[in-house]
């Protein structure tokens, strides 16, 4: 079934008071035949969504990608109440993945071991999906230890849990993981979803971070090859039709469109001197727009692998060309 014509479907239900099936981000992006969510990916759903008078919760840009999520009409009462959080904790995979946990009863030893086994630094102490009784961590080991006190079981060595809800903004628990080292991610339905650790926010950011830091890497390398090579009005003519109002005086007010559309010249082009492929070297400029563009869109599963080879084996042109001299 087309996708404009399954939102169609679900509004109608809603209309007539049916709760519809959740479904997943990965489902939403079957239908569009793409795997993962991009600024065009995303502004095909949301156009989809207005068309059908339909909102999702959470927003489907942040939520995580195999996490269900439901659809409610744009001006229900549900609508008006809502609070739309895009940046949630349960966008994160981890967030999402049921966490190992221990007994209060358990030996300590049976804690011990499956910390070591897994490279855990702390565990949920659980009688339950739903019934938290604690955490236990090498942190309250050792502290109990260095007390002098001998500890059996999980219970002996157990400090409070640390849980915030699902919907909490990443932003918010952030501040608790810096806490606490962890926090745990319970569901609507009250079941403990995930554990989000300071290692795995680490990683989040680490994978968030990389291509920014690319990108930006390559717009300083373009900035210092075309310095000083065109005057301020040649400059001015490369600007986005759209943004008149905007004044350029020099290279690094524009942007990498207006990079591209600067070098596509030939007679521009020979100014830099530069004995490599014009049209390759645009063309490949060009997609580190396209890749910028998705960039700048939030989303939990990070960047595309694909995308991610582009900016890099552009860095490492752009780099060997300086080391050469060539800009």
């Amino acid at each position: 079934m087309p996708f404009q014509q399954k939102l169609n479907e679900i509004a109608r239900q809603i209309k007539n008071g049916v709760t519809p099936e959740k479904i997943t981000v990965r489902d939403i992006l079957g239908f569009l035949s793409v795997s993962r969510r991009g600024n065009n990916v995303n502004r095909r759903i949301r156009h989809a969504l207005e068309q059908a008078g339909l909102e999702t919760q959470p927003d489907f840009e942040g939520a995580y990608v195999d996490a269900p999520i439901r659809f409610i009409a744009v001006g229900s009462d549900e609508d008006k109440e809502r609070i739309s959080i895009i940046y949630r904790i349960d966008g994160l995979e981890s967030a999402n993945r049921k966490p190992v946990s221990v007994k209060p009863d358990s030996p300590i030893t049976a804690a011990t071991t499956v910390m070591l086994l897994r490279d855990y630094s702390q565990l949920p102490v659980m009688t339950g999906d739903r019934e938290v009784k604690g955490t236990i961590s090498w942190k309250s080991i050792g502290s109990r230890l260095v007390l002098g006190h001998n500890c059996s079981v999980v219970s002996e060595c157990m400090e409070p849990a640390n849980i915030i809800p699902a919907e909490t903004s990443l932003f918010e628990a952030i501040q608790k993981i810096a806490e606490h080292d962890y926090v745990l991610v319970q569901a609507s339905n009250k079941i403990i979803c995930g554990i989000v650790t300071a290692s795995d926010l680490s990683q989040q950011f680490r994978d968030l971070a990389e291509p920014f830091l690319l990108i930006g890497e390559i717009e300083t390398l373009i900035r210092r090859m075309i310095h000083g090579r065109f005057k301020a009005e040649e400059l001015q003519t490369t600007r986005d039709q759209c943004d008149e109002s905007r004044n350029v005086t020099g290279v690094s007010d524009l942007t990498l469109g207006e990079y591209v559309r600067l070098l596509q010249e030939p007679s521009r082009w020979d100014k830099l001197n530069l004995h490599v492929d014009r049209k390759e070297f645009i063309s490949r400029l060009d997609r580190v727009r396209e890749v910028r563009n998705d960039v700048m869109h939030f989303d939990p599963q990070g960047v595309d692998p694909e995308a991610m080879r582009v900016l890099r084996e552009f860095v490492r042109f752009l780099k060997e060309l300086r080391h050469l001299g060539a800009i």
